[in-house]
């Protein structure tokens, strides 16, 4: 069952009924076989670390604390237990952020970065880490996450403001976001030639991506910018389902297409600044994961953008566990990771997807 079929009206006979809820059954197996995948990276992500644990202790240190020794209480509760569920929120909101894009933009290659989102992050992360500049006075003990995020938000503020006018298309807006990130990319290489070589690298480390600093106060502030956006964008399931039948067919059903189209790209936005902000940059995320949702469960809303965050939140959890896996007693820049651990596997994808077809 398509689109195509649903606007059709093609559910309206028996036949079609019982085809939609085998449809929507064979969903919702895929969406449980992506949690329960989740939660066992999840778990592998806890036990990995330069002191390995068994998965029956974490899980049992999971369930009952106080029925493991203190010191591995300690460690997976206190150390590795934010980094862990970072990955997962992170992961979650840059592919919910990149599959919006996908969709608003009728864009395959759109993603938080398309915008210059990430560029504009870094460049404001750089000014503090080399010169200590801070963009907020008050804030100082934040100050390269509150940099990142003030400078993040100001991209998408101005994207806001040049798609407001009269007569911008989505291809303008896609292109307003190129040139933002060869902007800030400009901007960040001057910020680099002008650093001392300690400044230099520590900005090179941040925009390579890292998820070692999390802590529980950068977690919290992350998933409650995901948990007030998720439900936004599934009451708008409906509308954004049919902007994929294109933009006339969407307006016949009602869909005020420039509105939601703006309203989307202002809360991705903001969903994408936050987890830049505080652990650097991650790319991939928000493009892969999406197409990786798209290709196992289809277009309708209400499961793929379920499955976008799984998908998303699945792929950076294991990149987190390859991350320490590489080489014994060293963490990689999760950001690279990323890239190694998923561009074969999308790529494996792309291949299977087309020899079905």
């Amino acid at each position: 069952m398509n689109l195509r079929a649903f606007s059709t009206g093609a559910i309206g006979t028996g036949q079609g009924r019982e085809q939609y809820r085998r449809l929507v059954r064979r969903r919702q197996v895929i969406l449980a076989g992506l949690t329960v995948a989740l939660l066992a990276c999840l778990c592998l992500d806890l036990a990995a670390g330069p002191a390995g644990y068994p998965l029956d202790q974490v899980v049992r240190a999971l369930i009952a604390p106080d029925a493991v020794p203190q010191q591995v209480r300690v460690v997976l509760w206190e150390l590795r237990m934010p980094v862990a569920l970072m990955a997962v929120v992170v992961g979650a909101a840059l592919s919910v952020a990149g599959a919006q894009m996908q969709t608003v933009l009728s864009n395959p290659l759109a993603s938080p970065f398309t915008l210059g989102i990430s560029a504009a992050a870094s460049f404001g992360a750089a000014l503090a880490l080399a010169f200590g500049i801070t963009l907020i006075p008050a804030a100082t003990e934040y100050i390269v996450p509150i940099n990142a995020f003030v400078m993040a938000m100001l991209a998408a503020l101005l994207i806001h403001m040049l798609s407001a006018r009269r007569g911008i298309t989505v291809e303008t807006i896609v292109l307003l976001g190129i040139a933002l990130v060869f902007t800030f990319n400009a901007l960040l290489a001057l910020v680099q030639f002008l650093a001392s070589t300690e400044a230099l690298s520590a900005v090179v480390f941040w925009t390579m991506g890292s998820l070692t600093k999390a802590t529980w106060s950068k977690l919290a502030a992350t998933t409650l910018v995901l948990a007030a956006v998720l439900p936004i964008f599934a009451r708008r399931s409906w509308a954004l389902t049919a902007l994929r039948l294109g933009e006339d067919r969407a307006a016949s059903f009602g869909v005020k297409v420039a509105r939601l189209r703006l309203e989307t790209l202002l809360l991705v936005s903001l969903l994408a600044a936050i987890p830049v902000a505080f652990v650097g940059t991650i790319g991939f995320i928000g493009l892969v994961g999406p197409h990786i949702a798209r290709m196992v469960i289809g277009e309708d809303q209400r499961f793929f953008l379920p499955a976008s965050a799984l998908c998303g939140a699945l792929i950076l959890s294991a990149s987190s566990v390859v991350s320490k896996a590489l080489i014994p007693g060293t963490i990689f820049p999760i950001g690279i990771v990323t890239s190694l651990v998923g561009i074969p596997f999308f790529f494996s994808l792309i291949l299977s997807s087309a020899r079905r077809a």
